[in-house]
């Protein structure tokens, strides 16, 4: 049985894919789609919400970050995530699907925007009390633009969303210019390898297998995880598993030891070694804490 649904752009206010965007102040959102997102769940679309107004919690792929006004999140499909809040919170909500993006900005990618590069990346920034109300002002204008019905709306929502992911792009490069960047050398070969991973995690194949699929030997593969991450290989491909692990423990009925088979473990107890090593409990106290 699955706890986690994934929702799609189009259970929104949305019309197809030239017109697979939304956005809403978020005590609206709340209000009209409650039931949905206090409780974990994911997406098929990019989401980014600031906050104006409002304390609580955002809990992304089981990390909790802290909400407050001029906390900005940032989401990719895929993602677990729900949130709690202590009372009233504001501000604003908006998404929109990839194909959305391509077919105004054909020659640009997504992974452009740091906050978007990769799902490593933290998906959070902070704006200072005197920022806010500036940066506020793109998706108030994107708000209006949403719901005035004129001619060209679409096409004037995705030049404001450019302004606005530039205006938060680079208040978010530095605040975290330690992580990787599009302008890193190694990019386009880290993006490539990541998204391998992403695509065969499950598989129980070894890194040689994603140095052959990128044309790499894997000691250049192994350079270029830890110049642009610090970790090697072996540890992105592990914390993905461990990822998935700790979904299908909430998602499903299997059994742990079924889950630690299905992902390429030969054995539970190794698995279990592994996740307690990272998580500092076992697959089972986490199963029960969280449920």
């Amino acid at each position: 049985m699955e706890t986690f649904p994934t929702l799609s752009i189009h259970q929104f206010d949305s019309d197809g894919i030239e017109h697979a965007f939304y956005v809403n102040r978020f005590s609206e959102h709340l209000h009209l789609h409650h039931a949905n997102i206090l409780h974990p769940h994911k997406h098929d679309f990019y989401l980014t919400v600031l906050f104006t107004e409002g304390t609580g919690f955002h809990e992304i792929d089981f990390r909790r970050y802290d909400v407050f006004p001029g906390a900005v999140f940032f989401l990719h499909p895929g993602q677990t995530h729900h949130w709690e809040f202590d009372g009233h919170a504001e501000g604003y909500i908006l998404f929109h699907s990839e194909a959305f993006f391509q077919l105004h900005f054909p020659r640009l990618r997504l992974s452009d925007y740091p906050f978007f590069f990769s799902r490593r990346n933290v998906p959070m920034m902070k704006l200072e009390k005197e920022e806010l109300s500036v940066f506020a002002e793109l998706p108030k204008a994107l708000l209006a633009e949403y719901q005035s019905g004129e001619q060209f709306r679409y096409r004037k929502i995705a030049a404001l969303l450019e302004c606005f992911y530039i205006d938060l792009s680079r208040k978010y490069a530095v605040q975290h210019a330690h992580l990787l960047g599009d302008e890193h050398r190694y990019a386009s070969r880290f993006l490539h390898f990541e998204q391998l991973v992403e695509t065969y995690y499950h598989s129980g194949n070894p890194i040689g297998f994603y140095a052959e699929q990128l044309h790499l030997t894997t000691r250049h593969l192994n350079r270029i995880c830890r110049e642009t991450t610090g970790k090697s290989p072996v540890e992105i491909l592990q914390e993905r598993i461990l990822l998935e692990a700790r979904r299908r423990m909430i998602e499903s009925e299997l059994s742990l030891n079924e889950i630690a088979l299905e992902l390429g473990y030969g054995e539970y107890a190794y698995f279990s070694r592994v996740f307690r090593q990272h998580f500092r409990e076992s697959p089972r106290d986490f199963r029960k804490r969280y449920r």
